[in-house]
């Protein structure tokens, strides 16, 4: 994917790679945690948990930016899942590092960042672009979508 060179973003957060890379995407943004195991279609690469905040929206080919994990071991189990069914998110921003986290964006092979200078939960919104370099500890984000 070529990246966005087209105006400087809007805004610049710093982080900790947990899995190295670039990539670029919309984003798709929840401050609520998300339970693999019961909680996603692996098949859609839905969200399917009763009473969620994104019950029924895909995070395939997009920028995932969520507080972290709930629930059981499974969790990476349903994550790589939604990468052999090519439905999963192309990278992970996520706040409370767990093991279930950080593991199921070790088997997603996918660019995923944790420990921010900012909550990317509260200043990216659904829609916005967002590039992250994990090699870099950057994760930059272009307001209201792609510039």
């Amino acid at each position: 994917m070529a990246t966005v060179d087209v105006r400087a973003p809007d805004l610049v957060i710093r982080g900790r790679k947990v899995v190295g890379g670039k990539v670029e995407g919309e984003a798709l943004v929840t401050s609520q945690t998300i339970s693999g195991w019961g909680g996603v279609n692996p098949m859609k690469g839905e969200v399917i948990e009763t009473r969620h905040e994104l019950r029924g929206q895909s995070f395939a080919g997009k920028i995932l930016v969520f507080p972290g994990a709930k629930g059981s071991s499974g969790w990476s189990a349903v994550f790589h899942t939604t990468r052999l069914t090519d439905k999963a998110p192309l990278g992970l921003l996520f706040t409370i590092t767990t093991t279930k986290a950080a593991l199921g964006a070790v088997v997603l092979r996918v660019p995923s960042m944790t420990d921010f200078d900012t909550d990317p939960v509260e200043a990216i919104a659904t829609g916005d672009w967002v590039r992250i370099d994990a090699d870099a500890g950057t994760v930059s984000v272009w307001k209201g979508g792609r510039p």
